[in-house]
């Protein structure tokens, strides 16, 4: 079932999404060799409770952290836990909320100091996929050619794309219909609608595009072993075209770590 949001309903999440925004720009402030991904955990936790809103992912399915963190070789729903962030690491952090009943997602991946090339590339390829799929977000288009385009750009720069892990809808659920994948045939796929709220998020690795569950039942690693990066936007198709309801200003503003 697909649902397509009034005006309100989409400045609700848009209000979600601006606590999502700004959580990413708390934690940013602690990521630094030597921090524990636990800790980054708590400084979201007690963020999102100060602002009056819920972390989504605590308790979803069994998930025990407000936040996802990501680790290299991690692709995505690294539990936080005791890993101290080392120089050269890249770490993906994934915040959802809840805020007066919907809900706001997104992720950015954060250098910790000085990171090599080949995780500099990574993670301008990965950002830049980001933006290309949601040049393509705009009414009359299809699911397809968001995948399409952030396929094409990712492979043609020597990169891989997770098949096994989609964007998603979003509103007063964290995952709704439709799917978004980051693969795909141009012109396939649901016809893009105003009203239409989705979280685009290409996941693309260094290696190759085979991952698997590690032995916590939720990190997602690399069969390879090879970094993987992540980043994510929750958008509106409007009129005009995709309307960006989260924002890496906050990281921008706050960190030097900004890869954007």
């Amino acid at each position: 079932m697909i649902y397509y949001k009034t005006a309100d309903e989409i400045e609700a999440i848009r209000k979600a999404c601006h606590l999502v925004s700004r959580t990413l720009g708390a934690v940013a402030q602690h990521i630094r060799p030597g921090v524990r991904t636990r800790d980054l955990d708590r400084v979201a936790y007690a963020f999102i409770h100060d602002l009056g809103g819920k972390p989504a992912f605590l308790g979803y399915k069994g998930f025990p952290a407000s936040i996802c963190t990501s680790v290299n070789d991690a692709v995505v729903h690294g539990i936080p836990g005791d890993y101290e962030l080392k120089e050269g690491d890249i770490v993906s952090v994934d915040c959802g909320v809840v805020y007066e009943g919907f809900y706001g997602d997104s992720a950015y991946t954060f250098a910790v100091g000085q990171i090599d090339e080949e995780k500099s590339q990574l993670l301008r390829v990965t950002y830049q996929a980001l933006l290309r799929g949601i040049e393509q977000a705009r009414p009359g288009k299809r699911i397809g050619d968001i995948s399409h385009a952030i396929q094409r750009y990712v492979e043609q720069r020597g990169f891989s794309v997770v098949r096994e892990l989609v964007g998603h809808g979003i509103g007063r659920s964290l995952h709704e219909d439709p799917e978004v994948p980051n693969y795909g045939k141009r012109g396939n796929g649901l016809r893009l609608l105003k009203g239409l709220v989705i979280a685009i998020e290409p996941m693309i690795n260094a290696g190759r595009r085979e991952v698997y569950t590690d032995r916590d039942q939720w990190t997602v690693r690399t069969r390879d072993g090879k970094p993987s990066a992540h980043f994510e936007h929750t958008i509106a198709i409007a009129d005009q075209g995709p309307e960006v309801l989260t924002t890496f200003e906050f990281i921008e503003c706050t960190s030097a770590l900004s890869v954007v």
